[in-house]
């Protein structure tokens, strides 16, 4: 490579500046591991596949020629909590207030298969999203609102034949023939083994229900994309740019050969095929992400040989992080999503959602609502942004780091292939410790302060109130969902429900589409848990082993380690004086699957000298109780996310009380507002560390509760 003429001239100068630093001591490593220089020159683009135009293969600089010069990108705020009625009311505002599409967020319950009245999910009714229990509730949700007209996107996966059929459904009733539909379902389950965790069947019948839905769409449903391949999901449970590239498109591969090897033509399907990335706060690494995955998705479509260009293009939504929020001086959340924003258009995102500043903390409100939302809608009409097609097309800086992510995730990928797919990689668990490792290395240099978070661990405001309003969802939502399912099953034709169920189930045994068997199912009013029960009947019900990685978190600490090496003596203390470690139950109990801070917390303890054990995925408070006895722990310590902590808390206090465990300690951490800290210290938790907690805080704490306890 020839250097620039006068780049010598320019080290000279700097080094003057810096009196008598060297300009390599600027450098800085990524936490993808790439050597970022403080400058760059055209000469680092040689050999570069930069040269290219928007709208052209490979589509590094956009998948449409004109981009946003043409068309801006579709504001798309994901929403939805308690009942549909309450939903309903939330699009309408939306709608009327400049926002051009949906994009629904359904709650656990829903998503895990179960209706409302199941006694697993009493905690989750309403609680992260909006209970669906039938196609009426799906008709309430969307009534006033066109399905010939809005595109629709729904977050679902593990509940997605039941909920695509009762959308379907609700817009037949609305007369909308299914042409007619646009928007896009999620429909990805490979990333929910992988990171978010709301799957119900294994994995061989749910990659059959991606086909039948992408068979069956690519037939009758022309406008709507059958599958919505996320990274986001791996970005919030930690993995870094390249991890969240390379896994994303190998998932997306995966999803190509499933849809072949059923019988599509890859031309039916490809061009239908949407993705969705997680944007964080590593500006200019993540414009550089979504410019890879553009190239990378190009080049891996290649191997199948594709007649029709579009089904070589990647197209994108994008969704700010929830992970970077803090409830630390959350008004700083604004601007952290503003650049979040900025980032996903100048990447060339083709849709958006933007978080509301207050989701560190609880459900937005309508005020923090409209925030998020004119975020996006002042950058695409005050900015002048959207005037030039790829304004970072040529960056030195922004090239050469794109190469990178190319680079490295296809490496990366490369592996995935050899262990013989995604599928195969996922159950060999690499995927998954990668983006844990990635995950507990992240919290290791913030909690030393190395990676800076505003407010959190640096210019941390002496005293903190909340002083706006967050959103809390009844628990009298269950009671409404449940006197609806009454009603509906004491009104519809029990016997048409029944034959229904029975198609469905001799279907998911002997073949044929299972969108078009559940299809009449959802009209004769059959619920979400009564159709998802019936495939369940032949599939059955996946169970993930739950697994702790060692060694990340303390590793990653440099430099001074005293507060590490003091915790780990004050275990090693309380070893020698009770005769056993400081043993630790974390538990996430609900429907809940997002599981980034529990396994973090678990590693990190593990690391401090602690005994941990890790409860399975979905437990119910007797569940979690009954294992703290039998594993004989000193502390129990709830992770809390979707709002459930007010009634899974308590409950688990009261069933450890049940069941002999009165000592034992409750400690909890999570998204947990301030204003229910009293309730839940009056419930009996001992210890509250609320998101951007420092683990060595966090344990320093539960030592001393321990050492009160046991020691004195």
């Amino acid at each position: 490579m020839s250097e620039h003429p006068k780049l010598n001239e320019w080290k000279e100068l700097a080094t003057k500046q810096m009196k008598g630093k060297s300009v390599e001591s600027l450098d800085w490593m990524t936490p993808e591991g790439f050597k970022v220089k403080s400058l760059y020159t055209a000469e680092d683009l040689e050999n570069m596949t930069s040269n290219t135009l928007p709208g052209m293969e490979p589509y590094i600089r956009g998948p449409m020629a004109t981009m946003y010069a043409g068309r801006p990108w579709t504001i798309r705020q994901y929403a939805g909590f308690s009942t549909a009625k309450e939903s309903n009311d939330f699009y309408l505002k939306g709608l009327a207030a400049g926002q051009k599409g949906l994009s629904v967020a359904f709650d656990l319950a829903t998503h895990r298969g179960y209706d409302s009245d199941h006694p697993r999910v009493s905690g989750d009714i309403g609680k992260a999203g909006v209970a669906i229990d039938s196609v009426e509730d799906m008709k309430i949700l969307f009534d006033g609102i066109p399905l010939d007209k809005m595109s629709v996107s729904m977050t679902m996966n593990g509940a997605v034949i039941p909920i695509l059929a009762g959308y379907i459904v609700a817009a037949e009733e609305q007369g909308v023939s299914h042409e007619q539909l646009s928007g896009t379902i999620q429909n990805d389950i490979l990333k929910e083994y992988l990171t978010r965790n709301t799957y119900i069947y294994p994995p061989e019948p749910s990659m059959r229900i991606i086909s039948d839905i992408m068979s069956f769409c690519s037939k009758n449903m022309p406008r709507y994309n059958t599958i919505s391949i996320s990274g986001y999901h791996m970005m919030e449970a930690g993995a870094n740019s390249v991890l969240q590239t390379a896994f994303t498109m190998a998932d997306g591969v995966e999803y190509v050969k499933a849809a072949i090897k059923s019988g599509m033509d890859v031309d039916a399907f490809a061009p239908r095929l949407s993705f969705f990335f997680g944007i964080g706060m590593n500006f200019f690494m993540d414009i550089a992400m979504l410019r890879a995955a553009r190239f990378l998705w190009h080049r891996l479509m290649s191997q199948f040989n594709p007649k029709n260009p579009k089904s070589s293009i990647l197209r994108t939504h994008c969704q700010t992080s929830g992970w970077s929020l803090t409830e630390q001086d959350p008004y700083n959340n604004v601007i952290r999503t503003t650049l979040e924003a900025m980032t996903s258009v100048l990447g060339g995102t083709q849709s958006l959602h933007t978080n509301s500043f207050d989701e560190a903390i609880g459900l937005p409100t309508d005020f923090s609502a409209r925030i998020a939302r004119n975020t996006q809608i002042i950058i695409q009409e005050e900015s002048q942004i959207c005037h030039v097609v790829d304004p970072l097309g040529g960056s030195y800086y922004v090239e050469s780091l794109t190469n990178s992510i190319i680079n490295e995730a296809q490496k990366i990928i490369d592996e995935v292939e050899e262990q013989g797919g995604m599928a195969k990689a996922i159950e060999s668990g690499m995927p998954k410790m990668r983006i844990e490792e990635s995950a507990a290395r992240k919290q290791a240099r913030i909690d030393q302060g190395l990676d800076v978070i505003v407010g959190v661990n640096k210019y941390k405001l002496a005293d903190e109130k909340i002083d706006f309003d967050v959103r809390e969802v009844p628990a009298s939502v269950r009671d409404e969902q449940v006197a609806r399912l009454i009603e509906i099953k004491a009104t519809r034709d029990n016997a048409a429900v029944k034959s229904a169920l029975e198609n469905l189930v001799d279907v998911a045994k002997t073949g044929g589409n299972l969108l078009e068997a559940a299809l009449p199912a959802a009209r004769a009013r059959a619920t979400v848990g009564e159709i998802s029960d019936a495939m369940e009947t032949v599939f059955g019900r996946f169970v993930a082993t739950t697994r702790c990685i060692s060694g990340v978190y303390s590793s990653e600490f440099k430099g001074d380690d005293t507060i590490i090496e003091d915790l780990k003596k004050r275990t090693t203390t309380f070893l020698e004086r009770q005769g056993r470690r400081p043993r630790l139950l974390v538990t996430k109990m609900g429907q809940d699957g997002h599981d980034r801070g529990f396994k973090v917390v678990a590693s990190a303890y593990a690391d401090l000298g602690f005994d941990v054990d890790i409860c399975p995925m979905f437990q119910t408070p007797e569940e979690a109780a009954k294992m703290a006895i039998e594993n004989d722990v000193h502390v129990v310590g709830v992770s809390s996310l979707a709002a459930g902590h007010k009634s899974l808390i308590p409950s688990l206090i009261e069933e450890l009380s049940k069941v002999g465990g009165e000592d034992i300690i409750v400690i909890a951490g999570g998204i947990i507002p301030p204003a229910d800290y009293k309730f839940l210290f009056d419930a009996g938790v001992k210890a509250i560390f609320g998101p951007g907690t420092p683990i060595t805080d966090s344990a320093d704490k539960t030592m001393c509760l321990l050492e009160e306890k046991y020691l004195t």
